[in-house]
């Protein structure tokens, strides 16, 4: 089974990556982009039987750094 887990910083938390690729877009003529974040996609393939709560365990353990980031698992055509 493919899971992808999406990282991102939580809100309030200064995100200087976005705020670079907010002034170069802004640099480049594009407008009207008004604020930008920047996460991580992780792709992991696993055994089907794999259940939620392991899934969560290894994001809580070493995927995202919870103090600071949140974390959406998603599972491709999963019903």
């Amino acid at each position: 089974m493919q899971v992808r887990v999406l990282v991102r910083l939580k809100p309030g938390v200064l995100d200087p990556q976005g705020r670079a690729v907010h002034h170069a877009l802004e640099g480049m003529g594009f407008s009207g982009v008004e604020d930008v974040r920047v996460g991580r996609l992780i792709e992991l393939d696993v055994a089907d039987d794999t259940d939620h709560a392991a899934l969560t365990a290894m994001c809580e353990k070493l995927l995202a750094n919870t103090v600071i980031e949140s974390f959406t698992i998603e599972t491709p055509g999963a019903l």
